[in-house]
């Protein structure tokens, strides 16, 4: 199980790349905390969440 925004979810094996399409999340108008580490942009594909993984999703709102 991983936790994502503070909910325990079966997404062990998934990248973040796969987590973000599944759940409908633009990859370019979010920021990734996994582990409490930020994920860059370019290693969304290739990390991959495991078991115990907690992993936080930040989207960006515009405004003016």
């Amino acid at each position: 199980m991983v936790k994502l925004n503070g909910e325990q979810r079966e997404l062990s094996g998934k990248s973040v790349d796969e987590l973000l399409n599944e759940n409908g999340y633009d990859p370019k108008r979010v920021a990734v905390e996994l582990n409490l580490e930020i994920v860059p942009k370019s290693q969304y594909s290739t990390t991959v969440l495991k078991d115990g993984d907690s992993v936080e999703v930040v989207s960006f709102v515009g405004g003016g």
